[in-house]
């Protein structure tokens, strides 16, 4: 969205470091792998997105006479380094996990294998477009679950931290379930579907609700979702709306999409109430519409209590995931090329061990059970590890390895997730249509067990790896001394 060239989004530190490695001739090789450690919201999954951002921020990347004029007034950048940077372009590869997919903690959503400079430069970027749609996807993801079906409304855009929140924000909304966006932007450059009805200032600047509901039906005949709370919900709001529904039918126009919103008050309450009264006039296919600070807990609680709405409209809680405001997601080197092509591992140690990073030049596979079709587990192996579904395979959790699970041949599926989106600097992937995307994640929500999406203690999708992976990290940890 933003016309601003994107090469300095970038923390200060990366650029100091390539400088260093500059100065220093390291022209390495890497592995780095952008990976989250905890499911937003303490859920049982994630969605990710963002993937499209990455590739036109890489795309894209370069340092024009600006940038390094810029730089070159902080005084701590030599003019052999600024030179190199204003002939930079990416060359290296990266694989990641398409956007709309399933994912769950440790495991590489985005992997760059590159000279370490360059690696180390898009670190940041990733990260900020990568946390942020795939937090707002998962959020959106976990709404759409409560609503159970019905139509959920992306209505944000007002209360976002920023343009780009909001315009991104609800992109990656629609990719994990929203029906539509208020957001006129987001719908322009996405091709999303833009939804929205009127606001309390429309009923109050006419002389009475009655005469704004049939100016606003005269208008919008074909889309007539009418606000009834500005004044009274019960005995003034649904009846005028009632009464133009009836004027609309008597007048012949076909009442295709109409139906009230409510912004306020109750929601179970009046949900039935206003259930009642326009079923007894005659109009049981009228949507109820509800907005008013929703988010999947209070939509869950709303479906408990046997509330009547069909459609919702959720925004603040939703577009700034305000429970969860952050995805965590971190970016660690996990291998360096030597002179005879192969990959180093690398291990980033730390007190807190959760924080251990998994070495080596690796990639992911999802582990399916045949008969359901839902997710087994993960598993994150070196790269050119084969298996063979028609043999048994033995999972084990990587913190507490005393739990096995076998699984016997022909039981299980397997997919591999990464998949290579730029070689050698040039992109090789076609991001689909946001559509597109929600559809695909639609499928791969269904590949999660219900236990798995519940709100409070789902059950835990583990994140398994490799005998062979296992092995390298415990043998590196050993001679480490850490193990």
């Amino acid at each position: 969205m933003s016309t601003l060239n994107l090469t300095l989004l970038t923390d200060l530190y990366e650029l100091t470091m390539m400088q260093g490695y500059f100065k220093t001739k390291n022209r390495e090789v890497v592995v780095f792998d952008a990976f989250y450690r905890n499911n937003p919201c303490d859920g049982g999954y994630a969605i990710c997105a963002g993937l499209e951002q990455v590739i036109d921020y890489i795309e894209h990347l370069h340092f024009d006479e600006d940038d390094i004029a810029y730089l070159r007034s902080l005084k701590i950048f030599d003019e052999d380094f600024l030179e190199y940077l204003s002939n930079f372009h990416f060359t290296g590869d990266i694989y990641a996990i398409p956007e709309g997919t399933v994912i769950f903690p440790r495991e590489p959503l985005i992997k760059v294998v590159a000279p370490i400079m360059e690696a180390q430069l898009i670190e940041t970027a990733i990260l900020n477009i990568l946390n942020h749609q795939s937090l707002i996807a998962t959020k959106a993801a976990r709404v759409c679950y409560a609503a159970q079906g019905d139509g959920v409304m992306e209505f944000g855009l007002r209360r976002a931290q920023g343009p780009d929140s909001g315009t991104y924000g609800a992109r990656a909304a629609v990719i994990g379930g929203c029906c539509g966006t208020s957001n006129v932007l987001c719908g322009q450059l996405f091709d999303v579907p833009v939804k929205g009805t009127h606001a309390h200032s429309w009923i109050m600047s006419f002389p009475d609700e009655y005469t704004a509901f049939k100016n606003y039906a005269t208008l919008y005949p074909s889309a007539c979702i009418l606000l009834v709370d500005t004044y009274d919900t019960l005995r003034s709001g649904i009846p005028n709306a009632i009464r133009v529904f009836k004027e609309m039918r008597a007048a012949g126009i076909p009442l295709t999409f109409y139906g009230i919103r409510m912004d306020s008050g109750d929601l179970a309450y009046l949900s039935k109430k206003a259930r009642k009264m326009l079923d007894d006039a005659g109009f049981p296919d009228a949507v109820i519409s509800a907005s008013n600070d929703l988010d999947e807990y209070l939509i869950e609680s709303l479906k408990n209590q046997g509330a009547t709405i069909t459609s919702w409209g959720v925004g603040t809680n939703l577009i700034t995931s305000k429970d969860c405001p952050a995805f965590g997601g971190v970016y660690k080197l996990a291998a360096i090329q030597n002179e005879n092509g192969e990959f180093i591992p690398k291990i980033k140690l730390s007190e807190n061990t959760e924080k251990v990073t998994n070495p080596g030049n690796k990639t992911v596979y999802r582990i399916y059970e045949e008969d359901s079709h839902k997710i087994k587990a993960d598993l994150i192996c070196l790269v050119g590890e084969t298996f063979d579904t028609n043999e048994d395979l033995r999972l084990f959790d990587p913190h507490e390895p005393w739990k096995k699970t076998l699984l016997k041949a022909g039981s299980y599926s397997m997919r591999e997730l990464l998949v290579k989106v730029f070689d050698k600097g040039t992109c090789i992937y076609h991001s689909p249509k946001v559509m597109d995307i929600q559809k695909y994640c639609d499928k791969e929500k269904e590949t999660l067990w219900n236990e798995t999406k519940r709100f409070v203690n789902p059950h835990k999708v583990y994140v398994d790896l490799s005998d062979k992976l296992y092995e390298m990290k415990r043998q590196i940890l050993n001679e480490m001394g850490q193990e």
